[in-house]
């Protein structure tokens, strides 16, 4: 075992860390990036600077170490990624746009790593945990719930929630551990992989949600084709 002081957002620190598993090891077989925070407050009160932090870290970290990941398990013909986003990478949660708009951007790079990768013998899964019992609620996030049009929304349904969820969550950590590490030990793992019975239940409803207003208005879609290509899908 090795540990590895890492800065994710540091490209030389990411480098140096799989070098380093790469001497000690010999080869590098799972990258978990789990590294990542998010921070409650509306998108007004939020600065530039904040939205840039997040995103810095949750998505930009995720980009540079899996970067520096991908040359060895290239090399190799095999590797798994483990990419931790959130059920905010499926849903939009209020009060935490920097934090959803990081996790969105992982769910879209990390869909084209795996076609880039899964050719060469890499395997991407995406883990989406809901609501779990660590500190991830607790004092590693900046909970602000904003002036007070925002009371409705932000402060009701995400800043006081968070402060009463705290401790309160569904998931049990332990149990998401296990369940990672039986993902990471499969031959064909999912490339998604949804934690929490609150993580299942909210994006089945918003992915249903996102089905019927596509349905409801195809025929404006469709109208902006070619009229020839309109009356084809019709």
């Amino acid at each position: 075992m090795r540990a590895v002081e890492l800065d994710v957002i540091s490209e030389q620190a990411a480098t140096d860390a799989v070098t380093v598993a790469k001497e000690a090891f010999g080869r590098l077989n799972v990258l978990a990036n789990n590294a990542g925070y998010g921070n409650i407050g509306p998108i007004e009160d939020t600065s530039l600077d904040e939205f840039r932090a997040q995103i810095e870290t949750n998505l930009f970290g995720v980009i540079n170490v899996t970067k520096a990941a991908l040359p060895l398990m290239r090399q190799q013909g095999a590797g798994h990624i483990l990419q931790f986003s959130s059920v905010g990478g499926r849903i939009g949660p209020v009060g935490r746009a920097p934090y959803a708009a990081a996790k969105w951007g992982v769910e879209g790079f990390s869909e084209v790593l795996s076609k880039e990768v899964g050719p060469l013998g890499v395997k991407v899964t995406i883990i989406e945990p809901g609501g779990f019992r660590t500190d991830f609620a607790g004092s590693s996030t900046a909970i602000r719930e904003g002036r007070p049009e925002y009371d409705a929304t932000v402060g009701k349904k995400t800043a006081r929630f968070q402060r009463d969820y705290s401790g309160k969550q569904p998931g049990d950590p332990a149990k998401a551990a296990a369940a990672v590490l039986h993902i990471a030990s499969l031959k064909d793992p999912p490339l998604r992989l949804l934690l929490g019975s609150d993580a299942f239940r909210f994006v089945k409803q918003n992915d249903l949600a996102k089905m019927e207003s596509d349905s409801k208005w195809k025929g404006l879609s469709i109208s902006t084709d070619i009229e020839q290509v309109a009356e084809e899908a019709g």
